[in-house]
């Protein structure tokens, strides 16, 4: 199979407010986010990141898309770097995160518009994009809807179509069915596998087991910023549940029972 996300060795720290290390019940001014994270994501495949909050999910996919700089360590998206070239990066990859709100004045319809021009797409390729997503979505009955009065689920799935505008060969989801009602969430992991079956690569961030084990090919355990785990579901499950390994896991690295 062809690599086409390489990782290696991220590195990221920040500083906490005094604010912050209350709530952390922490006497350290730096925390370490994510510490020397390496693994690779491979063509047609979907790769799972799985861990608690704060686990450093958010941080890692963050780096990968650019947003942020990692304080050492590198990522290679088709062999370009996201340090040194996070351009050309991000003309490859899509990035869908809660933390990117989007503009509650503006409509779906003028949202792909602004995405698509940021892009470069040419007006015929954007308009059968556009029709294609949204009628995928359900997205055309509610186009020139303010984005303000959308339902979470109709947020949520216009976000993704957002995200994929460029048909980018890498798309990376933080959390992509947090929060979703049961009939949303099947619309997301279907597309998800679709995207598989075009020969994306797709990277997600989640908490939840039975996502991870119905979607996901490989995936990375992260435990406090580091990688304790990783491989296929088959190689290290064997004979128990995802959930019960990670548990063995986090009990193993915390030293207490959960």
């Amino acid at each position: 199979m062809k690599e086409v996300l390489k990782v290696e060795k991220l590195t990221k720290s920040f500083t906490l407010s005094k604010k912050q290390q209350k709530l952390e019940n922490s006497d350290t001014r730096v925390k370490k986010a994510v510490s020397e994270l390496s693994f690779s994501a491979y063509e047609g495949e979907i790769f799972g990141l799985l861990g608690p909050n704060g686990a450093g999910k958010t941080t890692t996919l963050r780096m990968l898309a650019t947003l942020i700089k990692p304080d050492s360590g590198d990522a290679f998206i088709d062999g370009i770097s996201v340090v040194k070239e996070p351009e050309k990066v991000r003309g490859k990859m899509g990035f869908l995160t809660s933390e990117l709100k989007m503009e509650e004045f503006f409509t779906p319809n003028y949202l792909y518009d602004f995405f698509s021009d940021m892009h470069r797409i040419p007006n015929d390729i954007r308009e059968k994009r556009k029709a294609q997503l949204f009628a995928k979505f359900g997205i055309d009955k509610f186009a020139e809807v303010r984005t303000a009065n959308l339902s979470t689920g109709m947020k949520q799935k216009t976000s993704i179509v957002m995200s994929v505008v460029h048909d980018p060969d890498i798309i990376i989801f933080d959390e992509p069915t947090n929060g979703l009602d049961v009939i949303t969430a099947k619309v997301v992991t279907d597309y998800l596998l679709e995207l598989k079956a075009q020969g994306k690569t797709v990277i997600l961030s989640t908490h939840i087991f039975s996502l991870v084990e119905k979607i996901c090919d490989r995936v990375g355990i992260i435990i406090d910023g580091e990688m304790i785990m990783c491989g296929s579901i088959g190689e290290l499950t064997k004979d128990k549940s995802l959930e019960d390994l990670f548990f063995d896991l986090y009990s193993q690295r915390k030293g207490e029972n959960v």
